[in-house]
């Protein structure tokens, strides 16, 4: 299973917009948001998609919460405040906004950590999991965006440029 993995969209619809055709093109069978998504109408582009959609609420959509959770449920999509447990595949995953939501040391089992916040590109491996954020993907630099891609398989992460 192919999962598609953004954060930090800042309701930069631009950017989605374009995330939403690396996301269709790659083929991804599910979208993690790792918070910060702003204002509901950027819910409305990943629903073009037609695939799950699961995430968490960052410390940006605080403002706009209650509408991000009315718009989350008309759409089908399923948002809740962070960390978040659950399982794909046989795989594990933990996700939060903030890196530092994670509990430490990370419970064992966990194969997959995913994050935002931080707007930087992180790929690294501790033990037997995989803690991956694709890195900036509203900034105003063409050619320095990122997604992620996920293969649940193999895990092993991949970042799409745009």
């Amino acid at each position: 299973m192919r999962i598609g993995v953004v954060g930090d969209t800042h309701d930069r619809t631009n950017n989605v917009e374009r995330i939403v055709a690396l996301f269709g093109e790659a083929r991804v069978e599910r979208i993690v948001h790792t918070g910060d998504i702003t204002r509901p109408a950027v819910l409305e582009q990943f629903a073009r998609l037609e695939v799950p959609v699961l995430g968490v609420f960052g410390n940006n959509d605080h403002a706009d919460q209650i509408r991000l959770v009315e718009e989350a449920s008309r759409l089908g999509m399923d948002f809740a405040p962070p960390p978040r447990n659950f399982e794909w595949a046989g795989r594990h995953i933990l996700v939060v906004h903030d890196p530092e939501q994670a509990p430490e040391p990370l419970p064992t089992g966990i194969d997959l950590m995913l994050h935002g916040h931080t707007h930087r590109h992180r790929h690294e491996r501790r033990d037997k999991t995989l803690i991956f954020n694709p890195g900036e993907c509203a900034g105003f630099r063409t050619g320095h965006n990122a997604v992620g891609l996920v293969d649940l398989v193999s895990l092993e992460a991949y970042r799409l440029r745009f």
